[in-house]
């Protein structure tokens, strides 16, 4: 398991988002050299976990429990097959495009070693909304994305430090209950009857998650 790219995105207006100035950091693309990865801050002033990438929506991305993105290189070559077009390293707006690693199918509060020092934590998957789409350029994406439900992974950044793509990516702590990145996905988009499943997952759920969860087991008698 490795890291293939580490992607960067700087502000850039566009035609499609509704962030109030009209600019989106989602353009991500491969950079060189060492990138420093840390805990950005609460969401609503923290942006990026990674030192030169925009995040330009800060009502709905980044901060401590979205810090980072990462998609699996698997992943974007099977929506290339399905989509008959080339998907770069960074297309899906990652910030890490992993090499062998199953990054829907990791559980929620798994931690990833990358290289010598950096930690990282995974929260939940991404939602997709209307700037993905829009930077995609793919009618009805949204919903095609979201029933493929292989969202790819938020993280929180547990221990800080420098990546750079090429780096080994270890798994170091895998919980052992069942609650996946695909599972949670499902149960806050399309199947929301799994709610009360994402609690076995404890406090490393990403809190908005935790919190609808919570209030569908208030709602329905749990």
């Amino acid at each position: 398991m490795k890291l293939l790219s580490v992607n960067l995105g700087r502000p850039r207006a566009v035609p499609y988002t509704d962030q109030p100035e009209g600019v989106t950091g989602i353009d991500k693309r491969p950079v060189e050299g060492p990138v420093r990865v840390a805990a950005p801050g609460p969401k609503g002033t923290g942006a990026s976990g990674l030192a030169g990438d925009a995040v330009c929506d800060l009502r709905h991305h980044g901060g401590d429990d979205q810090a980072v993105y990462a998609v699996a290189r698997e992943d974007l070559d099977d929506w290339e097959r399905t989509l008959g077009r080339t998907l770069a390293d960074g297309a899906f707006g990652e910030n890490l495009t992993t090499a062998g690693l199953d990054v829907s199918g990791a559980r929620i509060g798994e931690r990833w070693r990358i290289g010598a020092g950096v930690v990282l934590e995974v929260t939940s998957g991404r939602i997709p909304c209307r700037t993905f789409q829009g930077h995609l350029g793919e009618g009805g994406w949204v919903r095609r994305f979201t029933q493929k439900g292989a969202p790819g992974a938020y993280l929180r950044v547990v221990e800080a430090g420098e990546i750079r793509a090429g780096d080994p990516v270890e798994i170091v702590h895998r919980p052992d209950h069942g609650v996946t990145v695909a599972l949670q996905f499902r149960a806050v988009t399309t199947e929301r009857t799994l709610l009360p499943r994402l609690l076995a997952a404890g406090p490393a759920l990403h809190p908005a998650s935790l919190a609808a969860a919570r209030t569908y087991l208030d709602a329905h008698g749990g």
